[in-house]
């Protein structure tokens, strides 16, 4: 069982650097030529990265492989689906399809380095209640629409029976799982 991320758009996001015709690559792109920061571009330093594939062991057998292309949402995603599946029960799928949010409280990986304080991105379909609840809390909202938020895809195998299970994101009609 493996979890493997895409990583790409590079091409059309990085920023090219003057005077030598080249962009950077996305993970480079991630440094900063601040000094004093600690994701600074320095030899031996390793930039913040946003790719999490995950594989989930039970009794140190494989269960659950799962990942999401999206940058800096892309933790975010998968720890609420995380949550969802080890803890509340749902099944990946359910989880997947649940009602999506990020937060844009700390300033973005990629350039320009965007951030909003207090901000956060979700999904309409969190309902009225949740939404107002979370401007009286002082959150900075930007909804998204119904079904607009998170890339996942996950498979899973029950080790007792070999069983496999996929489980995909309709959301933007570009992810799918698979398992043989």
């Amino acid at each position: 069982m493996i979890s493997a991320t895409p990583s790409g758009g590079w091409l059309q996001s990085s920023p090219t650097v003057p005077g030598l015709g080249f962009c950077l690559g996305t993970r480079l792109q991630m440094t900063w030529l601040d000094e004093a920061s600690p994701s600074r571009l320095e030899p031996g330093r390793r930039p913040r990265t946003t790719l999490t594939p995950t594989l989930v062991l039970r009794d140190g057998d494989p269960v659950l492989a799962c990942g999401s292309p999206g940058g800096d949402q892309q933790d975010q995603w998968q720890l609420a689906f995380l949550l969802r599946v080890l803890v509340g029960g749902y099944t990946p799928q359910e989880a997947i399809d649940a009602p999506a949010l990020h937060t844009t409280s700390a300033p973005g990986s990629f350039w320009p380095r965007t951030w909003t304080p207090g901000g956060a991105v979700v999904e309409d379909r969190l309902g009225a209640d949740v939404l107002a609840g979370l401007a009286e809390r002082g959150h900075v909202l930007t909804l998204a629409g119904d079904w607009a938020l998170g890339r996942l895809s996950a498979v899973t195998r029950d080790p007792a029976t070999g069983i496999l299970g996929a489980a995909a994101n309709p959301r933007g009609a570009q992810g799918y799982a698979a398992g043989r």
